[in-house]
């Protein structure tokens, strides 16, 4: 056996002996980290994709890549066949470096933004729900569940938790933040990861790459850094360092994996690029002053542009330095510290860097063995396989379906009732935005519940930018007359997916009752509003009275909207 197969070593010797017998093109690979197909019948995807040129084949035995990120995904049983198969052709290749795989959240009710709807596990509200519960117990529980439905598929590594606070509340990625309070975000964020991890990463855990430093919260106007037009994060509060503190939190509780965001810091002694080419932030701030030495790797798709179905471009996001060309933003991005690019795939790219003397192989040896050290730590070596049936076991087995659906009920928040909650006898219920909606119509009905979701502006670019909702925060016409005309006929219940802190004063003193939920099925929903459950949920944010309270806000600064509509932590009970 040689030394790196052998599990009685430490792992530090182990990394080393690899090392020394991989090419500078193997260990390339190690610091790339794409996205790949999963096959809808368990399969492995050949040929040219949405993601490039290359099939799976060619990644793992041309490219050399170990490791992969996976969107869409079938049941666990063929998505587990996948795992193995992908990892039976990893372990035929010179050194069989088994594949890390990873994912964005899949637990959800709905999917929203960089997140996938649960295909086959337990269902489970946004973090932001979670965070609604303010329950570290809670949080613990989701993420030992789904630890096991991710390693009972073969997924290594979360991406996530997200770290950044809600302070701007036009941004589109607050539905997966733990919210607006830096004391509350940090409990959960340490809960979380020792629940996927453990007290440190082992055979059993999912390794938590916690995003996105140093806090992304402070978007300029709210716009997300995804698009060229929200590429700046601004401080006009000075306070960069508050939300840097649940980062420096996590990485003391044990976090290590660690992504950088896309924007560039504006109005700081930091180089104004973004911060995954930035090495004031990366190398000066995560690594030299927090003393991190674990693996940071970049948001997706710095340096690549992304060719879209239709014919589209989703330009790279390259902030600050758009101008560089692909080999001098690699270059960057290695100098300042990442050992991972997410989202690409260019190590023929990297290797005539080192070839070239731009980049010294010693710093590819120093980012592989971080790299080796984490597949290490979570057993891949020994035990890279899963077992479909035991796959079909565990994700979505009823006690793990029945927490996830607990939850749903306890993260609801009950904002206004004027006694109609929870509902007596056997009212007549016109149903709007459920699945299944009622035949009763508003003349015949006793009360009307409507489903509505928090309102945003549509923009008008690539498909990508309709999974990002953004913009204003408060309903417009014809939408809001026809829901307060609706209020005014028949008393009527409002059930808002809060997916940011949504305006809506005037909903609000119109309807009988407004119950906020953050990711509910319509069972959930339906047991809230008749009683056979009870919202215990409390606001993760402050809901703003107006839009001008919200364009009078700081980007950095938390609860300061002038005069809250509801404060944060507020929530009602029966």
């Amino acid at each position: 056996m040689q030394p790196y197969r052998d599990p009685s070593l430490p792992v530090g010797d182990r990394v080393e002996d690899l090392l020394g017998q991989m090419t500078l093109e193997e260990k390339a690979g190690l610091m790339f980290h794409p996205p790949i197909l999963v096959g809808d019948d368990g399969g492995l995807v050949e040929g040219p994709g949405p993601f490039g040129p290359h099939g799976t084949s060619e990644l793992v035995r041309d490219l050399h890549l170990t490791h992969f990120n996976i969107y869409a995904a079938p049941g666990p049983r063929l998505h587990a066949e996948w795992s193995n198969r992908l990892q039976e052709l990893a372990a035929s290749t010179r050194l069989g470096i088994p594949v890390t795989i990873s994912s964005d959240p899949r637990h959800t009710v709905e999917a929203v933004g960089a997140s996938a709807a649960a295909a086959g596990l337990s269902a489970w509200p946004e973090p932001i729900g979670l965070a609604a519960t303010m329950d570290e117990e809670l949080v613990r529980t989701f993420a030992e569940i789904a630890r096991q439905e991710y390693r009972a598929v073969g997924i290594h590594v979360a991406l996530h938790p997200m770290a950044d606070l809600a302070t701007e509340p036009r941004w589109a990625r607050i539905v997966h933040s733990f919210g607006e309070d830096a004391g509350l975000a940090t409990r959960l964020v340490i809960a979380y990861l020792r629940g996927f991890q453990g007290e440190e990463p082992g055979p059993g855990s999912v390794i938590c790459m916690v995003k996105h430093f140093p806090g992304a919260g402070p978007q300029r106007d709210g716009e997300d850094a995804h698009f060229a037009y929200g590429k700046d994060q601004v401080y006009p509060g000075g306070m960069f360092e508050h939300h840097l503190a649940p980062f420096e939190a996590a990485l003391a509780a044990g976090a290590v994996q660690v992504m950088p965001y896309y924007g560039r810091p504006l109005g700081l002694p930091l180089e104004e690029v973004g911060f995954g080419f930035n090495r004031d932030v990366v190398t000066g701030i995560l690594r030299e002053r927090l003393g991190f030495d674990g693996v940071v790797c970049s948001d997706w798709g710095l340096v690549s542009d992304l060719h879209l179905p239709g014919g589209s471009v989703w330009p790279a996001k390259a902030w600050g330095v758009e101008e560089l060309s692909a080999e001098e933003r690699l270059a960057k991005i290695i100098e300042a510290g990442c050992d991972q690019l997410g989202g690409e795939s260019l190590p023929g790219l990297l290797v005539e860097l080192v070839r070239s003397g731009r980049i010294p192989e010693s710093r590819i040896d120093e980012s592989a063995r971080r790299l080796l050290r984490d597949k290490f730590r979570l057993g891949l070596f020994e035990s890279p396989y899963v077992d479909p049936e035991q796959a079909v076991r565990v994700c979505g087995s009823p006690q793990f379906r029945a927490a996830g659906e607990r939850a749903q009920r306890r993260s609801a928040v009950l904002l206004t009732n004027d006694g109609i909650l929870p509902l007596a006898g056997q009212p007549k219920l016109y149903l709007e935005g459920f699945e299944d909606e009622s035949e009763t119509s508003v003349g015949d009905a006793d009360v009307a519940v409507v489903r509505v979701s928090s309102p945003f502006e549509p923009r008008n670019g690539n498909f990508i930018e309709a999974l990002f909702h953004a913009g204003d925060l408060d309903f417009k016409e014809p939408e809001l007359s026809r829901l307060l005309e609706l209020a005014r006929t028949i008393p009527t219940i409002l059930v808002v997916h809060l997916e940011r802190p949504t305006v809506m004063p005037e909903l609000v003193e119109a309807c009988a009752a407004v119950l906020a939920v953050f990711g509910a099925s319509d069972e959930a929903v339906l047991d809230l509003l008749h009683g056979r459950a009870a919202p215990e949920g409390r606001l993760p944010f402050e809901l703003p009275s107006s839009m001008e309270a919200v364009r009078a806000q700081k980007e950095d600064v938390p609860f300061d909207s002038a005069a809250p509509l509801f404060p944060f932590g507020f929530g009602l009970s029966y």
